[in-house]
């Protein structure tokens, strides 16, 4: 017999939530980790970053409350005390994940895992064999080989949450993606002078244009500085301390200073140190390969989460978790892993769903699209919100929700409306005629599903040949 019926390596959103499944189904199980429980989305990534963002907007909408008939002293925030509200949100949230453990009798196995064998995980001295193992280490940041890259100032998002005290005046970010953008959000709103670096035609490149362009329009504005189509070359440091990155844009060579640089490229699957002494386990390019059911090429041993998912979501992660766990259990799983809502937390915040346009068409569906702007909205009108909009991508005839790209004030709160609608097959004209509260800002979506019920879309394409 078995020392578990289940051995999860790592404590993130995956693996925390396919543990406590695993355990109310019934099934002995154990968690490894080396560091903090919770992984890096609770203590070095979301939670942390969004505590900042969240105490960064009360700063950028106390700078404005003369708008509003308050009258308040200068404003000005104390970036250690930032850093030590942000802290207690994340040791409150990774002590209940604990809690939850304690309750649940989750065995945590402290140090790192590496499976020497099908069935076994070695956790410092000690060999523990399970039934199954589910592989769940998430991923750490991604390095570029860019020379000057080891210069004293040269973090990741990892160091720049782990900082306490020194807030940067001017900072550099090398990346436009969900990372980069949402720390610069973070610094410009508390005045420091940001400049991105990125080697794509636009920020978020992946995303819908219209959010790329609207999102480059209120950064800008903001004072942040955006370097699309740039190649970085190096990274000097300077006799003051500061740090100039020397990039190439559009053939031409220029260069951006900072007291700090931060690499906000992306993530890599985090596998050191997993497999021991003859153990292979496929990948591509470091990511672990896996079947439909999450199990790799070596039976018995399952991944989840950024490891192996190209798809870095937390949520993503969890819901792979549960789907494990209701597989080992011997349960049929019933989560929709398919439709991924993905949500950007800049001010205002981005959330999407879905298909975009462009990727309707290239789907071969006859694609529709509409947009209502939020400047008319009672809520964003109080609130004093930034430009922003909803749009909304379906299919004509039909009526088939293809996909939504929200860009304005609660759009991560709003998504899942969208999402919920598109997992239960509802058409336009079913959405059409749901009752919506006013004023809030999600009566929106009543205008922006009428306007798609009354075919006033702002563009209509032909299904591809």
């Amino acid at each position: 017999m078995s020392d578990f019926n289940v051995v999860i390596i790592g404590t993130g959103p995956g693996g925390y939530v396919c543990a406590i499944k695993c355990a109310q189904l019934g099934l002995k199980t154990a968690v490894v980790e080396e560091r903090d429980v919770g992984g890096t989305c609770l203590n070095r990534g979301c939670i942390p970053t969004k505590a900042l963002l969240h105490a960064s907007e009360i700063f950028e909408e106390i700078k404005h409350a003369a708008d509003y008939g308050l009258t308040l002293q200068e404003p000005g925030f104390d970036f250690k005390k930032m850093q030590e509200k942000k802290g207690e949100s994340v040791l409150r949230l990774r002590t209940g994940v604990e809690a939850l453990f304690a309750a649940n009798n989750i065995e945590v196995l402290r140090g790192r895992g590496t499976i020497v064998t099908a069935g076994q995980v070695k956790v410092g001295d000690t060999v523990y064999t399970a039934d199954n193992i589910v592989i769940a280490t998430g991923s750490v940041p991604l390095r570029p080989c860019i020379p000057g890259l080891s210069n004293e100032g040269v973090i990741t998002s990892d160091e720049l949450l782990e900082n306490t005290d020194a807030f940067d005046s001017s900072l550099v970010i090398i990346g436009g993606g969900v990372i980069g953008v949402e720390f610069a959000s973070i610094y410009a709103s508390l005045g420091c002078r940001v400049t991105i670096v990125e080697a794509l035609p636009a920020l978020l490149a992946k995303m819908d244009r219209d959010i790329s362009q609207n999102l480059a329009m209120i950064l800008k504005k903001k004072g942040v500085k955006i370097c699309c189509d740039s190649t970085v070359k190096e990274i000097l440091k300077n006799g003051d301390g500061t740090l100039t990155v020397r990039y190439e844009s559009k053939g031409k060579e220029a260069q951006a200073a900072g007291d700090r640089v931060l690499v906000a490229i992306g993530r890599k699957p985090n596998t050191e140190g997993l497999c021991g002494e003859g153990v292979v386990l496929e990948n591509v390019r470091g990511r672990l390969t896996v079947n439909e059911n999450f199990e790799t090429s070596m039976p018995g041993v399952y991944a989840i989460g950024d490891v192996s998912s190209p798809i870095q979501l937390a949520h993503v992660a969890s819901a792979q978790g549960i789907f494990v766990a209701e597989l080992l259990a011997g349960k049929r799983p019933e989560g929709a892993l398919s439709l991924v809502p993905s949500c950007i937390y800049t001010s205002p915040e981005i959330a999407s769903v879905g298909l975009s346009e462009r990727e309707a068409l290239e789907a071969g569906y006859a694609a529709k699209s509409c947009k209502v702007m939020m400047h008319s909205n009672g809520k964003t009108v109080i609130v004093g919100g930034e430009r922003g909009f909803m749009k909304l991508v379906y299919e004509e005839g039909s009526g088939k929700i293809l996909g939504a790209q929200l860009m304005c004030e609660r759009a991560t709160d709003m998504l899942s409306e969208f999402t919920s609608a598109m997992a239960g097959g509802l058409t336009v004209s079913q959405m059409c005629a749901v009752m919506r509260p006013h004023p809030t800002f999600n009566e929106a979506v009543s205008e922006l599903f009428e306007t798609a019920c009354c075919g006033l879309s702002i563009h209509t394409a032909p299904p591809r040949k």
